[in-house]
């Protein structure tokens, strides 16, 4: 079996290229014969994957991206006489190329909740399978908090060693939950103020724009500006697991995930993570053992959208769906109030809950067990060796 990876061009070490990455060593770990390339919209790498088609020549390309990426990750490699398995996601809704990925005799998706997208909104998924993402064990796991360089971490932050530190990590924090914890901390801070909240972010306009509604928001709910630090830094997968180490609890009550990397390698590194019960995190986080799964406390449902060039079709125009559509999801503040101001103040608990989180990582989300799961649907369902 020769099998092609075609990650999204890398442009910073984020999710979509650590996904593909990480599949790859896992596969070649397996022995398989495996090859790594690269997509873009603006078609940057055309001709290399044209050279590794002709001289590869691979049985199955696994492309890692969404329904937006058809083009690149399933009618290019048919095009090659390649068997195309996408590892999709879901930005909320699937507008086009329905019968083309219901065609397929396999796909993979990141968790339920991105098949049963697919699935309402009219592509055939008995096909599809669910494939999470994976982590590396050897560089997210449990660290003491007197490690100097996890003591060094929280110290850059200006968290103080009797503050209890939360961590949100994401491409901006709005879309990870950070509004709907902030109305949770002016919940929490009447009972207990011994608490930093660390955002980390990476920098785009979008960012900085959500950035000026939290702050306005933290000035309508009353707390202290130095309660909240927010960071544009990006940091290398080698310097993560000591950020995850430095917090007490991770926090992510995404409005809209997929999956949920960063909470796996949270819970890798022994950190009771709190999210949402909706989409990824009901595949990851086990409530009440693992971390908490705040109810859903509002969602947003629209009757037409946007649709665009990018997305296949010839010019934008309003789509406009039969039925709304649920395309976001905001977690019940009161429900995170309370399970955050328990793992705050119950530290027998928070070591509990991260000591199983951290075993529930290892046993079930390996980069290494995850490729074996992909080799063996492969050959399950398409009959390859």
């Amino acid at each position: 079996m020769k099998i092609l990876i075609l990650n999204e061009l890398p442009r910073l070490w984020g999710g979509l290229e650590i996904q593909g990455e990480l599949l790859y060593r896992g596969l070649r770990k397996q022995g398989v014969e495996c090859k790594l390339g690269y997509y873009s919209h603006q078609d940057y790498s055309r001709k290399e994957r044209e050279w590794l088609y002709r001289t590869f020549r691979p049985d199955v390309v696994i492309g890692v991206g969404w329904w937006v990426d058809t083009p690149h990750i399933i009618e290019e490699p048919q095009s090659f006489g390649s068997q195309p398995v996408p590892w999709l996601l879901s930005d909320g809704w699937v507008a086009n190329y329905h019968e083309i990925i219901s065609a397929l005799p396999l796909a993979f998706v990141t968790s339920r909740w991105v098949k049963e997208t697919y699935q309402r909104d009219a592509v055939n998924t008995r096909n599809f399978e669910v494939l999470p993402v994976g982590y590396e064990a050897h560089l997210f796991h449990p660290l003491p908090q007197l490690d100097p360089r996890v003591q060094e971490m929280r110290r850059m932050f200006g968290v103080g060693n009797r503050e209890k530190m939360l961590l949100t990590v994401g491409g901006d924090a709005t879309s990870k939950g950070a509004q709907e914890m902030i109305r949770a901390f002016a919940q929490i801070d009447k009972e207990y103020s011994n608490w930093k909240y660390v955002c980390k972010s990476t920098y785009s306009e979008c960012a900085r724009n959500n950035h000026k509604e939290e702050v306005a928001l933290m000035e309508e709910m009353g707390l202290p500006r130095e309660k909240i630090v927010y960071a544009e830094d990006d940091f290398s997968r080698e310097s993560m697991p000591y950020l995850l180490n430095a917090c007490d609890v991770y926090v992510a009550p995404s409005r809209i995930e997929g999956f949920g990397m960063v909470q796996v390698e949270a819970m890798a590194c022994g950190k009771p993570v709190i999210s949402i019960d909706a989409m990824g995190p009901k595949d990851t986080i086990v409530h009440g053992k693992t971390g908490f799964l705040a109810k859903v406390g509002s969602t947003i449902d629209l009757t037409e959208e946007w649709v665009t060039k990018e997305m296949g079709f010839d010019h934008p125009f309003r789509m406009k769906f039969d039925k709304p559509k649920t395309l976001a999801y905001r977690a019940d503040v009161d429900d995170l109030a309370n399970y955050t101001l328990q793992l705050l103040t119950d530290g027998r608990l928070r070591e509990e809950m991260g000591r199983q989180a951290a075993q529930h990582a290892r046993a079930n989300f390996q980069y290494q067990d995850i490729a074996k799961r992909c080799v063996d649907m492969i050959r399950e369902k398409l009959h390859i060796e």
